[in-house]
């Protein structure tokens, strides 16, 4: 085993830095629209952390889900968050494989680009929309008789664009329809199932998309419709998004074009045996 690892890290090594060398191409040419990106994530959070000051608790309303779904409770309100999480690092780890794998579709930096036109659109509309009407939130620090339900308006500009990050993030009120949580984990399901290579892995992303769907309901983090909305939403945006922004290189090994990083004989002599031989 040590011999092994020995002889493979060199390739793995070189793989990794061919691999630095063309993203870092691409981040010169893209670097703006990462950026604008980046930023705008601040700015949603910057909007969402400024519709608390306009909450009002209230009766919690009538919710189809709500009675369908039993309430977790308090105690289990970390298992929507624990599958978020899950759904959230392994996407990101998945938009670095190239560094690693020889069998790939994307650029990690275009695939970032396209990941974040989907967030922004779809963050633009669901800040015209939470600003348009503020919903009492079912959560239960949101509740009547809760300190965090409401925010005391602040003293100063720098309390504001500061965004009490993380604490303002985890309890927020205000900003329900629709759920930030499914615009997130239906970006991340929708890309790879356009980009990813495993069958299983995309039938399975499908799957924790729903049981996320589900787990925020019985957590009582959003009403029905929040979900609901972002189901619709998120598809059709990330539909016009695509049609409109240019399609993204195909670049794994079974295209016609030649390979980007090194390959090894053996994986020269598995293309050889896939290609095709001329009469």
């Amino acid at each position: 085993m040590p011999v092994y690892v020995t002889r493979e890290a060199p390739k793995l090594w070189r793989k990794i830095c061919a691999e630095a060398s063309i993203e870092v191409k691409l981040l010169a040419e893209n670097w703006k629209f990462l950026l604008a990106g980046i930023i705008f994530q601040y700015i949603h959070g910057l909007a969402a952390h400024g519709v608390h000051y306009l909450h009002r608790p209230g009766p919690t309303l009538q919710d189809t889900g709500f009675f369908l779904l039993p309430e977790l409770g308090q105690d289990k309100a970390y298992m929507s968050e624990t599958l978020f999480a899950f759904i959230f690092f392994s996407f990101i780890m998945w938009t670095f494989h190239p560094f690693v794998f020889q069998s790939k579709k994307v650029y990690t930096v275009l695939i970032w680009c396209r990941v974040l036109a989907y967030l922004v659109a779809c963050q633009v509309l669901r800040i015209l929309t939470f600003y348009s009407t503020q919903l009492p939130g079912p959560n239960y620090h949101c509740r009547e008789g809760s300190k965090l339900a409401r925010l005391p308006y602040p003293e100063n500009a720098l309390e504001v664009i500061s965004i009490n990050f993380p604490r303002g993030v985890l309890y927020g009120c205000g900003d329900l329809i629709f759920s930030s949580h499914m615009i997130f984990t239906l970006v991340f399901v929708l890309t790879y199932q356009k980009y990813g290579m495993k069958r299983y892995i995309k039938q399975f992303a499908w799957l924790l998309a729903v049981v996320q769907s589900l787990l925020i309901i019985a957590s009582r983090k959003h009403y029905t419709v929040d979900v609901i909305v972002a189901w619709y939403t998120v598809n059709l945006v990330a539909f016009f998004v695509d049609k409109k922004s240019p399609e993204l290189p195909d670049r794994s090994i079974s295209s016609s074009s030649p390979p980007i990083l090194p390959l090894s004989a053996r994986d020269k002599d598995s293309k050889n045996k896939e290609q095709p031989q001329n009469p």
